[in-house]
């Protein structure tokens, strides 16, 4: 395991393995007793703050949240001055950014004057790990295993999907995107894609990426920051909302994923999103159960425990 996760490739299969098993444990070592944590966020949040507090108190760690305002990167001062004060604090940083390249930065700068403090990355407009995680422990939980599984992000190929893409992929599950045409992941993505052993099939037919899926994933429609193209991205994904219909494609046991906040009636209906086989709300709980599993795995490995 990389020091830092910033990106999902920056944990392997067994990391990913052990992070899961560590979020099941209710008899975690407080590795974190008499530390703090920083965490910055400069969008808001709802589980990703409520999940990244209580896991760092259930490791006996003291969080501090920080709001993106507070600190002004790069405005009030730079993102390196900010990782080089919070990094003689804490034992850990968590922050939730609007440009990925912050998080770079951050960690360039821990890592060149020899701190021994990761960085753990709660959102940013490039991956989203922690929600990637908490996805891959519902399935587990659910279906048993992550192998074989068939996995369809019927949206946008956002950061959400990025993250959730290469996770799938590292822990042998299938990956689709459906989206509209000119909706796609970038020629980079695709090769990072087979650099971790698989390939994402892109269907821009929904009733295509749905088809004996095992699992129909929906994100919002318009991420932060892209509320000027808010009307144009709803036309374009006008046919790609996962309703009743699109899910009596999938398999019969499939089930449905969305990584929250829901706009019902747009990429979800809330037939679909309120059943039986939506997985929503375990799925929100684990958001704080991974990132303690995650957490746990990153310091304990650091310390060669």
């Amino acid at each position: 395991m990389n020091r830092h996760v910033l990106s999902m490739r920056d944990l392997s299969r067994g990391d990913i393995t052990r992070a899961l098993d560590a979020a099941e444990r209710t008899d975690l070592q407080k590795v974190m007793a008499g530390n703090g944590a920083a965490l910055i966020f400069e969008h808001p949040s709802t589980r990703t703050r409520n999940a990244a507090e209580m896991a760092i108190f259930g490791l006996g760690g003291h969080p501090l949240t920080i709001r993106g305002e507070e600190i002004g990167i790069d405005t009030r001062e730079s993102a390196e001055d900010v990782a080089m004060t919070l990094s003689g604090y804490h034992s850990l940083i968590g922050a939730r950014v609007a440009r990925h390249s912050t998080l770079q930065r951050m960690a360039d700068a821990i890592d060149h004057a020899g701190r021994d403090v990761p960085i753990v990355n709660l959102l940013s407009d490039f991956e989203h790990p922690s929600q990637a995680l908490a996805d891959l422990l519902t399935m587990r939980q659910h279906f048993g295993g992550l192998e074989g599984l068939t996995v369809s992000f019927i949206g946008d190929a956002n950061n959400v999907a990025r993250s959730l893409a290469i996770g799938c992929l590292t822990m042998g599950a299938k990956f689709r995107l459906g989206s509209p045409v000119g909706v796609d992941f970038s020629k980079e993505d695709h090769e990072q894609f087979a650099k971790v052993g698989g390939e994402v099939i892109v269907f821009h037919d929904p009733v295509a990426a749905a088809t004996d899926a095992d699992v129909l994933y929906s994100d919002v429609w318009v991420s932060m920051g892209e509320e000027r193209e808010a009307q144009a991205k709803r036309a374009a994904f006008l046919e790609f909302t996962i309703d009743d219909a699109l899910l009596s494609r999938a398999s019969t046991r499939a089930v449905v994923m969305h990584c929250l906040p829901a706009h019902r009636g747009e990429e979800v209906s809330a037939s679909v999103i309120d059943g039986p086989r939506s997985l929503t709300w375990p799925q929100a709980i684990n958001r704080m159960h991974s990132m303690r599993g995650l957490i746990f795995t990153m310091l304990t490995k650091a310390r060669g425990s």
